[in-house]
């Protein structure tokens, strides 16, 4: 729990170690992974250890360092003719990147886009998975901020391709919500319906936002 005005936080404090059998811990620092640190500028999250032991685990912590987690022109497909590679450990990549995201949205795109090919996954897409890797041995301390702030204005971005999944010819859709500049949710997802136009394909997103408020 949090509060503005630290009496009210004591008080609540002690009515509830009254209630229940709990102990106060002091300061967040650590939460489900996440680590957290406050600052009078702001409060920082962020995976920075984890990227570490990540790296580690799959040895990846003395490859070549990439500047983007994926190629601008990357297609990917199921690409019968490629190598197959060991399922679990692709799955286990894939899960391990996934669980970054909390606090990566900068690698979203890329491991969606990678976790559609857990069944049967071959060479070509491990060379991709990799690179994510080798993107955040240069960027292991990229987190988000969040400023304090006394307004609260919130701006939306919402976009979608045009069929960009070549496996089932879907339209993969994105969106970022931020508050005063400070990034809070962000998604990546492929349609449900296949789209048979640009137009239809924003007007499929737009449907399926609206489901997500209601």
């Amino acid at each position: 729990f949090g509060a503005t005005n630290e009496m009210l936080s004591e008080g609540f404090s002690k009515l509830m170690q009254i209630e229940f059998e709990m102990s106060m811990m002091g300061e967040l620092k650590f939460f489900l992974g996440l680590y957290i640190k406050q600052t009078p500028q702001g409060i920082c999250i962020h995976h920075t250890k984890n990227v570490k032991e990540l790296l580690k685990k799959f040895n990846m912590s003395d490859a070549k360092e990439m500047k983007t987690p994926i190629h601008p022109t990357t297609y990917l497909g199921l690409d019968k003719e490629s190598t197959k590679v060991d399922e679990t450990q692709y799955k286990a990549m894939i899960g391990s990147l996934l669980y970054l995201t909390t606090s990566r949205p900068d690698i979203m795109f890329s491991v969606c886009l990678c976790a559609r090919f857990q069944k049967e996954p071959r060479k070509v897409h491990l060379t991709v998975v990799k690179r994510i890797f080798r993107y955040l041995i240069g960027t292991p301390n990229l987190g988000l901020m969040f400023k304090r702030r006394e307004s609260f204005i919130l701006t939306s971005y919402y976009n979608a391709d045009y069929v960009g999944d070549k496996v089932e010819k879907k339209t993969t859709s994105g969106s970022c919500n931020f508050i005063d500049g400070k990034l809070v949710t962000w998604t990546c997802k492929k349609q449900g319906l296949t789209a048979l136009s640009t137009i239809s394909s924003k007007l499929l997103r737009s449907t399926s936002l609206d489901k997500e408020s209601t």
